[in-house]
């Protein structure tokens, strides 16, 4: 008998301290109104000194697994570009801290697409049998890698982290993932990237310029990349799935650029008012930018059980994924 993944609960957490565009536009030369111009972003949220990505995925991962009736899963699964140290991975202190010691825990390192990657590790899980419940986070904490003075990507990103759970089912109930589709291109590994710090670098012989302690993005090719990668990669699961655009409830892309948002909606002929966006509220958050959207979507009302959903994603690497469900009916907190 055929397993699925199927979505049993969901939560988020975000920094307390909202920062605004005004407050950053006066250290940029720049105003509130390029901003939202430009990005589609009114303010994002910056994690205080003292608190680390685990922090905000262990809030989010709390919410998730209250909501599904949970007090234990049989894998983490962290998604990030924004780890606590670069050695050992985030997840097992995550699943340590939810009370999870001995349960199986990992990263997963692709990005913006890190939590889409996520749900189609935690999905293979299921199917093989060597997991009946999964906890994927998708957490960050960019503004650790900002350069505050680039105006090209200090005003685009926030922090925080969003979760599901994820148990065995049937693949035709409600909540039930896939199909899914997957994609890279490392020959684009250098529009996208934090140049020093890994192996690369440290086996140079050369000292990193300060620049290169950074996040680096090549606006206008990573734009470009984004819409065709998202666009083509929905068109494939839909036609996995046997779903037409016209089928779709609702598009919840990456929350990269608002603009890019509404390009990859009008290549689908998905009406832009069938758009998941919070990126006004929370700027992109990276690989937390999907679960922190369809949480926020599900509290206010917006996504109703029932409901085909259309998950795409776009991030370094180059990477990219795309996958779809049915909408649960799920508690509200």
């Amino acid at each position: 008998m055929s397993r699925a993944a199927v979505l049993t609960g969901i939560g988020s957490c975000l920094p307390p301290r909202a920062v605004s565009n005004a407050e950053l536009a006066a250290g940029l030369g720049s105003t509130d109104e390029w901003i939202r111009s430009r990005t589609g972003i009114e303010q994002r949220y910056f994690a205080e000194p003292g608190t680390a990505t685990s922090d905000l995925a262990v809030g989010a991962g709390e919410k998730a697994l209250k909501s599904a009736g949970f007090s234990a899963v049989d894998m983490v699964l962290v998604a990030t570009t924004t780890p606590d140290r670069p050695c050992p991975a985030t997840a097992p202190t995550v699943a340590a801290r939810l009370g999870m010691r001995g349960t199986a825990a990992y990263d997963v390192s692709a990005v913006c697409t890190g939590f889409v990657y996520g749900l189609a590790t935690a999905a293979g899980l299921i199917s093989a049998r060597v997991a009946d419940r999964v906890l994927v986070i998708g957490a960050e904490t960019f503004s650790t890698l900002l350069n505050p003075e680039d105006r090209s990507t200090a005003v685009i990103f926030g922090d925080g982290a969003g979760a599901v759970v994820l148990r065995s089912g049937d693949p035709q109930e409600p909540g039930a993932l896939g199909p899914f589709d997957l994609g890279s291109d490392g020959t684009g590994e250098d529009l996208i990237s934090v140049p020093a710090g890994g192996s690369r670098q440290r086996l140079s012989g050369a000292d990193p310029a300060a620049d290169d302690r950074y996040f680096a993005m090549s606006g206008k090719e990573v734009f470009r990349h984004a819409v065709q990668r998202m666009t083509g990669s929905a068109r494939t699961v839909l036609a996995r799935a046997d779903w037409s655009a016209q089928d779709i409830d609702h598009l919840v892309s990456h929350q990269a650029n608002l603009r890019i948002t509404h390009h990859v909606a009008d290549g689908l002929r998905i009406p832009r008012d069938r758009c998941v966006s919070n990126i006004a509220e929370v700027g992109n958050t990276a690989a937390a930018s999907i679960p922190l959207a369809l949480d926020q979507a599900h509290t206010e009302g917006e996504l109703r059980p029932g409901g085909r959903l259309l998950l795409t994603a776009f991030g370094g690497g180059l990477t990219w994924g795309s996958a779809v469900l049915t909408w649960p009916e799920l508690d509200r907190f």
